[in-house]
């Protein structure tokens, strides 16, 4: 080799570089080159100068085809070109990656980034309803925690004063561990409840309503001694349960009120504490009217002193109204309306008495504003509907209203609307979201 190593490089680095227009590049092929180890052979490699830093929005200008460019400046960090093709198809060196590149890595740095957003937006996902609508639905439509006692009582495992004898007696546990204390608060969808090693049911049944035309001969309370009682009437009700609702535990039924043992006519029925305590309270206010059928002759000074009043366990009562109905035809006693509000023990038979007249028998036709149905038979009962509920002056938020709760990109709360609204709100509810789609 007759040219020296040392004086190879330079005029290596100093030829141009030309570009190749044939269809099938030819790449040329650089001579071998043989590295001695002797000491003598020095080498002088010249670096290109620092690249300068890009401004904003300026694409960088390529490299020239020069090999000077590329390399020049002792000490400096050395430029790896990029050989690309052209638009005119021929090939070209430049000092930047190609646009393709540079978008190719763009895209995936950003999927990326997608992604990961995507991932912490799962974590922390707002919940589906609002807090305003959560907190409404656990006020009033989601059964709240209650007392054991009441909880026992519901799921007919007893009476209330029956439930509480086996709390007392520590038959009952909460979570598996005994539970001595009937003011318990618990929720049979969370708690583990076992009366007697028998398992509660998560779901209570749900409240009855029934109203029955007693007829004479049954007493109203429940014991073992008592051979007829009224919730004997109910037997085929009891036992058709599982057939209308399966899997529900039957409910234990009990009378609102009472009525003697000659008394007949209307009697309401439930398993609704709460119910049974509204309508037999006296502030409830509600009016109870019998229809009294007595011996002998009726005077007006006998309807005098019926409206006085007569003293009952110790307290004055007297009655709203009192009247004498017309005659039947082909009955000869009279007949008489008497109208209270309180309802104590034999109060319609203590202020006939009172007056010196003797009832042949009695029935009750209505309270408040619900009317025992006229074909209604002895013995017979009838599920109460909404309005008859209405009439009686229990309002339950669940029959009255309907929670609607609008959930969209653009607008979230809860609304409060009356049945007779339901249909004009809807519409306008539907006008709105076409809009904003």
């Amino acid at each position: 080799m007759a040219t020296s190593l040392p004086a190879f490089f330079p005029s290596l680095l100093s030829r141009p570089f030309r570009s190749i227009t044939s269809p099938r590049p030819r790449f040329r092929t650089l001579p071998r080159l043989v590295v001695c180890s002797s000491p003598s052979i020095e080498f002088n490699i010249s670096f290109a100068p620092p690249k300068p830093k890009p401004k904003p929005g300026a694409e960088p200008s390529p490299v020239s085809s020069g090999g000077t460019a590329l390399m020049s400046g002792a000490g400096q960090q050395l430029f790896i070109p990029w050989i690309v093709r052209g638009e005119d198809g021929n090939l070209k060196l430049q000092s930047h990656p190609p646009a393709t590149i540079v978008s190719a890595l763009a895209a995936n740095e950003t999927t990326g980034k997608k992604k990961k957003k995507k991932v912490k937006e799962t974590a922390t996902a707002e919940p589906k309803h609002s807090k305003a609508a959560r907190r409404f639905f656990n006020a009033n439509f989601r059964d709240q925690p209650q007392r054991l006692s009441k909880v026992l009582a519901s799921a007919g495992v007893a009476s209330r004063r029956s439930s509480e004898e086996l709390i007392f007696e520590g038959r009952v546990t909460v979570n598996g561990s005994v539970c001595s204390s009937p003011q318990t608060r618990v929720d049979p969808a969370k708690d583990v409840i076992y009366v007697n090693g028998n398992r509660l049911p998560k779901s209570l049944p749900p409240k009855v309503y029934l109203a029955l035309n007693k007829p004479k001969g049954y007493i109203c309370s429940v014991g073992e001694r008592e051979s007829k009682s009224v919730l004997d009437l109910f037997n085929d009700y009891m036992k058709n349960w599982g057939k209308r609702i399966p899997g529900v535990s039957k409910p234990r039924l009990f009378t609102v009120g009472r009525l003697d043992v000659a008394t007949t006519g209307l009697i309401l029925v439930t398993n609704d504490g709460d119910f049974a305590q509204k309508i037999s309270h006296p502030s409830s206010n509600l009016s109870k009217e019998y229809i009294a059928v007595v011996e002998g002759e009726v005077h007006k000074r006998h309807l005098i002193v019926i409206s006085e009043g007569t003293t009952v366990d110790g307290v004055h009562c007297t009655p709203e109204s009192v009247e004498l109905l017309p005659n039947q035809p082909g009955i000869a006693r009279h007949r008489l309306r008497i109208v209270v509000n309180e309802g104590r023990n034999h109060e319609v038979r203590e202020l006939v008495k009172n007056a010196g007249l003797e009832i042949y028998s009695l029935k009750r036709v209505r309270i408040g504003g619900f009317k025992l149905p006229s074909d209604l038979g002895l013995g017979k009962h009838v599920e109460l509907k909404p309005a008859d509920l209405q009439a009686l002056g229990w309002k339950s938020n669940q029959q009255l209203y309907i929670c609607i709760v609008f959930l969209d990109n653009s607008f979230s709360c809860i609304r409060y609307i009356h049945t007779r609204l339901l249909i004009s709100y809807f519409q306008a509810w539907k006008a709105r979201r076409a809009k904003t789609s």
